[in-house]
C-alpha cells in the first residue's frame, strides 16, 4: 500500500516532469524555425507570416532575444484572455463547447471538495477503525470512508453528503444545459450562410423502371414541396474516377519540384527512371516525362469519345473506350463515362431549398406512407462529406449495421461464459459449501472488500498524476508534431503544397479527448463521498486542461468540421451515467459496513438521477436534434430583407458536386467539367402516375397549369 511519502514523491517528481514540459515548449515556441508547429492556425488564417523569410541568418533560426526566456508562463494569461464570444468566431461553438466540460468539472468539483474537507475529512479522520485492523494502511487511508467503524451512525454523513453532491451536480448540470442550448441557436441563429443550412440529404430513393434517379428526385420534390423545392445533385460512386484525381495531383506535385529544382540550377535538366518507383526503366526527362502523364490523365480523344457516347447501348461504349484508350484511363473520360453509366448512380441526392424553413421542414418531418425510403436528414457542409462512405448503398449500410450488431452479440455471449465460470467460482455461499473449512476466511472478505476499495485511492491519485498532470503538459509541448514537421520538411518537402500538408495541426480529438475527461468525472463522484483525498488532484487536472486547451484551440488545432455542440447531449449523459455509477457503487459499499438501513434512502438516488436526466432530454436536447421552425423563419426574413437580390439558386447549384467533378481539382477545362457546371436539361416524365401532377418543371417558369388542362394536354 502506498505511504503518504509514496504520494508525496510522485507528485514530486509528476510536477517536475510538468514543469520541464512547460520551460521546454516555452524555449521551443518562440525558436522561429519552430513557429509552423506552434502557432499554425494563424498561418492557416493568413494572419501570421513565417519569420524565417526575413533578418539575419541566425535570428531566422533562434530567438536571441533574452527577455522573451524570462517570461516562459506568459502563455497561460494569454489562453485565458481571449473572451468566449470572440473565441467561438475564433475557432467555432464546438470547440468553446468542449473547453467548458472542463470548466464544468471545475463547477462541480471545487465546492464538492471543500463540503467534504469541511465536513466528511473530519469524520473519517477521527476514527481508529484501520490503527485496530490487520489492514496496511497509509495516513491517507485515513481520510476514508475505510477508517469508519462497521455499523457506525457516522454513516449518515456519507449518505447526506451523497445527496448534497447529486442535487450540486443536477444544477451544475442542468445551467449548463440551459446555457449550451441557447449558445447552439444564437450560434445558428447568427451564423453566415451556408449551403447545408438550405439542403438535405435525401437516401433510399426507390427504384423506377422509367426514370432516372435524378428525374425521380425532381419530380417527387417538384409534387411535395412545390413551394419550397430549388434544386437537387445526385450522389454519384466516383471512387474510380477519385483514384485518377489523386494521381494527377501527385504527379503534378512532382512536376512543381522537378520544375523548381530546375528553375535554381540549369546547369543540368532533371531526370527520372520510369520503372517501378523510380528505381527501374528507362532514364528519361523529369518535366517532360511528368507534363506528358498529367496531358495523357486529362484528356484523350474527348470528342471521339463523346460520338461513342451517342451511339449505341451502354455496354458497346464502354468497350470501345476501353479499346480506343488502349487500356489507359484519363480523368476527362471517366468523368463522362461514370455520369452516363445508371450504374455510377447512388440512390441518394442533396436537395435544396428555397428558404431554410423548407429544409428544415423536409428534414424533419415523413415524407413517404413507406418509413423505409425517401428518407430525410440534414446535409452536413460541403467540406465534411465523406464521399467514399456516401457511396455506399443504403441496404448495404444497413446489412452492415446488422453484421456488427450480431457480432458484438457473439462476442459479448461468449465473453459472458468464462466470467460466469469464474464468478461461480467466486460466490462466496457456493465456496463455503463446497470447502466448509473456508468459512472463518469466507466471512473476512465483505469486510475486507468494504475497506480496502476506498483505500485504491492512492492508485487512481498516482494515475491522475501521471496522466491528468504530466500527460496534459505533453500536449502543449507537442513533441511528436514537432520532430515529424522538420522530418518531413527536411525529406518529404519538395514544394509548398507539401510544407503546408507537413503542417496541417489536425483537429481536436473529440473522439479520444472527451471520454478520458469522462473517466476522471467518474473517478471524482465516485471518490467524493468515499475517498475525498482524490479531488484536488481532479480538480487540478480539470483547470490545467482547460488552461492548455484553450491554448491549443487558439493557436493550434483547425476544426475540420462544425456540429454547433451537437455532441452536448452525449457528454451529459455520460456524466449522469457516471454519477449514477458513483450512487450504485456507494450503496453496495455502505452494505458491507452494516448501514443497510440507510439502503432505501439511497434507492431513491439513482431514481431522481434518472428522472432529472429524462426532465433535461425533454426539455433542452430537441435544441440538439432539431432545428426550430421560428428560427428558421426569422432567418429567412432577415436574409431577404438585407439581400433583395440574393441568387439563391447559383449560389447552391454547384455546392453538393464532388470534388472531383469541379474544375478547380482539376486545372483543364475540358468536356467533363463544362458539361458538369452547364444547367441539365430536363427530361419529360415517363411514369403514368406523374401524368396528372399540377406542377410545371423547375425550367419552364410558368405558372402552375390547372388540373383540367394539365389532364387534357399530358404527356406519355
Amino acid at each position: 500500500m502506498a505511504t503518504l511519502s509514496d504520494i508525496g514523491v510522485a507528485a514530486a517528481i509528476n510536477i517536475l516532469t510538468a514543469l520541464a514540459f512547460f520551460v521546454a515548449f516555452a524555449v521551443l515556441r518562440i525558436q522561429p524555425f519552430n513557429d509552423r508547429v506552434y502557432f499554425p492556425k494563424w498561418y492557416i488564417k493568413g494572419l501570421r507570416s513565417s519569420p524565417l523569410h526575413s533578418g539575419a541568418l541566425v535570428h531566422k533560426f533562434v530567438n536571441l532575444d533574452w527577455r522573451s526566456y524570462l517570461r516562459f508562463l506568459n502563455w497561460m494569461p494569454a489562453a485565458l484572455r481571449m473572451p468566449e464570444p470572440e473565441l467561438i468566431d475564433h475557432a467555432g461553438l464546438d470547440s468553446a463547447v468542449y473547453l467548458r466540460i472542463y470548466w464544468i468539472g471545475l463547477k462541480i468539483f471545487i465546492p464538492i471538495a471543500m463540503v467534504a474537507f469541511t465536513i466528511m475529512v473530519p469524520v473519517n479522520w477521527t476514527n481508529r477503525t484501520l490503527q485496530k485492523s490487520n489492514l496496511t494502511y497509509s495516513d491517507i487511508d485515513k481520510l476514508s470512508i475505510s477508517n469508519i467503524p462497521t455499523g457506525s451512525h457516522r454513516f449518515w454523513t456519507h449518505l447526506v453528503m451523497a445527496y448534497v453532491f447529486t442535487l450540486w451536480t443536477c444544477y451544475v448540470l442542468k445551467k449548463e444545459y440551459e446555457i449550451i442550448a441557447s449558445m447552439r441557436l444564437q450560434f445558428l441563429a447568427s451564423e453566415q450562410r451556408r449551403p447545408d443550412q438550405f439542403t438535405v440529404l435525401v437516401r433510399n430513393v426507390p427504384p423506377d423502371p422509367d426514370e432516372s434517379v435524378g428525374e425521380l428526385v425532381e419530380h417527387f420534390f417538384l409534387v411535395n414541396h412545390p413551394d419550397h423545392y430549388l434544386t437537387h445533385q445526385v450522389v454519384y460512386n466516383a471512387s474510380e474516377l477519385s483514384k485518377l484525381v489523386n494521381e494527377k495531383k501527385k504527379k503534378q506535385n512532382w512536376l512543381d519540384y522537378y520544375q523548381l529544382k530546375y528553375s535554381r540550377s540549369q546547369s543540368k535538366k532533371p531526370t527520372v527512371k520510369t520503372g517501378f518507383l523510380g528505381l527501374c526503366g528507362e532514364r528519361v526527362d523529369a518535366i517532360d516525362f511528368y507534363t506528358s502523364e498529367i496531358e495523357r490523365l486529362s484528356t484523350e480523344d474527348i470528342m471521339m469519345y463523346r460520338f461513342l457516347l451517342a451511339k449505341g447501348p451502354v455496354k458497346v461504349e464502354f468497350h470501345f473506350l476501353d479499346v480506343l484508350m488502349g487500356g489507359k484511363k484519363d480523368i476527362s473520360a471517366e468523368r463522362v463515362k461514370m455520369t452516363k453509366n445508371p450504374k455510377s448512380i447512388m440512390p441518394a441526392a442533396f436537395v435544396s431549398f428555397k428558404t431554410r424553413w423548407g429544409a428544415a421542414v423536409c428534414a424533419q418531418t415523413q415524407q413517404s406512407r413507406n418509413p423505409t425510403i425517401w428518407l430525410t436528414e440534414w446535409a452536413p457542409e460541403p467540406c465534411d462529406v465523406y464521399w467514399d462512405n456516401l457511396a455506399i448503398p443504403y441496404v448495404s449500410l444497413t446489412i452492415r449495421r446488422l453484421i456488427a450488431a450480431v457480432a458484438f452479440f457473439f462476442l459479448t455471449f461468449f465473453f459472458m461464459i468464462p466470467i460466469a465460470f469464474v464468478q461461480s467460482l467466486a460466490n462466496l455461499e457456493g465456496i463455503e459449501k463446497a470447502a466448509p473449512f473456508l468459512k472463518s476466511i469466507i466471512e473476512a472478505i465483505p469486510k475486507t472488500i468494504g475497506v480496502s476499495i476506498p483505500m485504491k485511492a492512492t492508485f487512481f491519485i498516482t494515475y491522475i498524476m501521471v496522466d491528468g498532470w504530466a500527460g496534459v503538459a505533453g500536449e502543449i509541448l507537442r513533441l511528436k508534431p514537432l520532430i515529424m514537421f522538420h522530418l518531413k520538411n527536411f525529406f518529404l518537402v519538395k514544394t509548398e503544397k507539401d510544407r503546408e500538408e507537413a503542417m496541417d495541426p489536425g483537429s481536436l480529438g473529440f473522439n479520444t479527448g472527451e471520454p478520458q475527461i469522462q473517466l476522471y468525472f467518474l473517478l471524482g463522484l465516485v471518490y467524493a463521498v468515499v475517498s475525498p483525498i482524490l479531488l484536488p488532484f481532479i480538480i487540478v487536472f480539470f483547470g490545467l486542461a482547460y488552461v492548455v486547451y484553450r491554448h491549443q484551440i487558439i493557436n493550434v488545432y483547425n476544426q475540420e468540421y462544425e456540429s454547433a455542440a451537437a455532441f452536448w447531449p452525449d457528454v451529459h449523459g455520460r456524466i449522469i451515467v457516471a454519477l449514477i455509477v458513483s450512487q450504485l457503487l456507494l450503496m453496495g459499499l455502505l452494505s458491507t459496513k452494516a448501514a443497510a438501513q440507510s439502503t432505501p434512502l439511497l434507492i431513491t438516488l439513482p431514481v431522481l438521477t434518472i428522472w432529472f436526466h429524462r426532465y433535461c432530454k425533454g426539455r433542452y436536447e430537441p435544441a440538439f436534434v432539431r432545428y426550430p421552425l421560428q428560427e428558421a423563419k426569422m432567418k429567412d426574413t432577415l436574409e431577404r430583407t438585407r439581400e433583395p437580390n440574393l441568387n439563391l439558386k447559383d449560389y447552391l447549384q454547384n455546392a453538393y458536386v464532388h470534388p472531383v467533378f469541379k474544375g478547380g481539382d482539376d486545372s483543364d477545362s475540358d468536356a467533363g467539367s463544362q458539361e458538369w457546371d452547364q444547367e441539365p436539361a430536363l427530361v419529360q416524365t415517363k411514369r403514368g402516375s406523374r401524368r396528372n401532377t399540377p406542377v410545371p418543371s423547375k425550367h419552364s417558369g410558368s405558372s402552375p397549369p390547372l388540373l383540367s388542362d394539365v389532364q387534357e394536354n399530358s404527356y406519355s
